[in-house]
């Protein structure tokens, strides 16, 4: 803000305190593009634009895959990611949406792995311990769920018996899908996200039309169709 740029593109960690940056850049005029994370306060001023996919929308697809596989019963645990961030919130809310047309899936365990992978390892490892039973592991990413593999993995369990899934289509999660220790993810564009966000900047900068939301949608990465992202 001080170097009076023409404007500024915000991937916000903590969606909570985004509005400190909303209000210190209006009050500047500089215009500001909110990316892959939107901020918790919806009424974004004059000036602010959001270039985001739909968290929901994850959760509604990896849930949906897995009601499909489990013949819609059995019993899943949540691998949550940092609560204080709203991907987190809308991917579950996503996830129970689809629980709710379900009531023979029942949610065995929901915790939070923080986004981690080795977090996502323990917590499996520990519920495994524990002796709990279930038949999918939801992870609000492919780190947690990569994690979550490598437990079923060391407890020597076949790849496959316990569905595993994850959100973001990272090269990692690609990976794993590709080698079966993912079921599914969910991708998430994140070159379409970079690109919208640079465009509707400049548009701003320029003073040109803008959309103030622009949704780049989510895709299924399934085993059969893996080979297509990259």
């Amino acid at each position: 803000i001080s170097q009076k740029v023409d404007a500024i593109i915000v991937n916000p960690v903590d969606t909570a305190a985004a509005r400190k940056i909303t209000d210190e850049a209006t009050k500047a005029g500089i215009p500001v593009v909110y990316v892959n994370r939107e901020p918790d306060d919806k009424t974004l001023p004059k000036g602010v634009a959001v270039v985001v996919s739909d968290e929901l929308e994850a959760g509604h697809l990896q849930m949906q895959y897995l009601a499909d596989k489990m013949n819609g019963k059995g019993s899943i645990v949540i691998l949550l990611g940092d609560l204080a961030n709203n991907a987190t919130t809308n991917r579950t809310k996503g996830v129970k949406d689809i629980l709710a047309k379900y009531p023979g899936i029942k949610i065995e365990q929901e915790q939070t792995g923080t986004w981690l992978r080795d977090k996502g390892m323990n917590l499996v490892n520990d519920w495994l311990t524990q002796g709990r039973e279930f038949n999918a592991v939801v992870a609000n990413n492919d780190e947690m769920a990569i994690g979550a593999a490598m437990a079923l993995k060391q407890a020597g369990m076949a790849k496959g018996k316990v569905l595993v899934a994850g959100v973001d289509g990272t090269p990692d999660g690609l990976h794993a899908v590709k080698a079966g220790d993912l079921s599914v993810s969910v991708f998430q564009d994140a070159k379409g996200q970079a690109e919208g966000a640079v465009d509707v900047a400049v548009k701003m900068a320029k003073k040109q039309p803008y959309e103030a939301k622009r949704v780049i949608p989510y895709r299924l990465i399934t085993p059969e169709n893996v080979d297509t992202f990259k």
